[in-house]
């Protein structure tokens, strides 16, 4: 069956989409180049928050800029990391005194072309920091570092790195903050129906009708977990099982719950499974502080979902239900 997406040239997608993208929220962020700011600058004496990614993803990752998240988002193609010289120029774009933390995902164009910027602002005397999120499980509780994707987490990332950015706390401050809640943070999967890649028309990666796959990864690379269709809760009971057996937690530990739409799965299911969840919670004697339901990171129409756990604590807590006011979240 031929792509059926309402598309122009497909060489021109990310500069198209990124231009309607400005013209949505002309009071929120502004576009140069490839490079999506805040409208109002914060002020110079707090850290500045940067990101980097491909498009494709939309919302994120560039409908997070704005007060209270993200300073800039570097976009690359679709699906696609950007250079590392657009990345070094945001970093140059959102320099100050008080430092800036750039914010990888871990997948290796992103991570290529983000130490390298990384690596030519620090010898351009740029006062920057960077993190790198990791929180996937799908290889596995013992996989390293490097084999552990960077998933829809990234998203509460943003917020309660940028809550504290605007509280004021300096660059060594938010980095702490932020590693605290990266190593308590998991991420997991599930896909029922592939996405079609809206530059080449090509279908990424194949599900049977009676199947669905729990690992998938961000642009649909497949995750070994193959199994028969399962209902809301007894998909939420599998991912939540999976997510708990890798992070210490014990009775009385409060939450975060974020479950993601990637793209085809209608928010109906989300909040079943978010209702699973939180059952499911209850009978360990876990505390489901906060949680997000909607589409925050999508991989264009894919089916399914992914399923993000983090454990707070008071401050993070406090961070995460800061104000912010961005394109595609905002905490009054």
């Amino acid at each position: 069956m031929p792509m059926k997406k309402f598309i122009n040239a497909p060489e021109n997608l990310t500069a198209e989409l990124l231009e309607g993208f400005a013209l949505a929220y002309s009071r929120k962020i502004v576009l140069q180049g490839k490079t999506v700011l805040r409208a109002v600058p914060k002020s110079p004496d707090k850290v500045a928050l940067v990101t980097l990614g491909g498009a494709g993803h939309e919302p994120a990752l560039s409908g997070f800029v704005g007060p209270g998240m993200l300073d800039a988002s570097v976009v690359g193609d679709i699906f696609a990391a950007p250079g590392a010289p657009a990345v070094l120029a945001a970093l140059q774009a959102t320099r100050r005194e008080a430092g800036t933390l750039l914010v990888i995902l871990n997948h290796a164009g992103d991570v290529m072309s983000g130490n390298m910027a990384f690596e030519m602002a620090t010898q351009q005397g740029v006062k920057v920091e960077k993190v790198l999120t990791h929180e996937d499980i799908s290889a596995g509780k013992d996989a390293p570092l490097e084999n552990r994707r960077g998933l829809v987490g990234c998203i509460p990332l943003y917020k309660i790195a940028g809550a504290a950015a605007e509280a004021g706390k300096s660059l060594p401050e938010i980095v702490a903050i932020v590693e605290r809640f990266n190593e308590n943070l998991r991420t997991l999967a599930v896909a029922l129906s592939p996405a079609t890649h809206p530059a080449s028309g090509g279908v990424i990666g194949q599900i049977a009708d009676d199947e669905m796959e729990v690992g998938m990864g961000q642009h649909g690379e497949g995750g070994g977990g193959v199994m028969k269709l399962a209902s809301a809760d007894e998909t939420a009971r599998i991912m939540l099982d999976k997510l708990l057996d890798t992070i210490a937690v014990q009775a009385g530990d409060q939450l975060l719950v974020v479950i993601n739409g990637s793209g085809a799965t209608t928010l109906m299911e989300q909040y079943l499974v978010l209702r699973a969840v939180k059952k499911l919670l209850d009978a360990r004697g876990l505390v489901m502080a906060r949680s997000l339901v909607g589409e925050f990171l999508t991989v264009q129409e894919m089916g399914g979902f992914q399923m993000c756990i983090a454990k707070l604590d008071d401050e993070l807590i406090e961070l995460f239900d800061a104000p912010c006011d961005t394109p595609s979240l905002t905490v009054k």
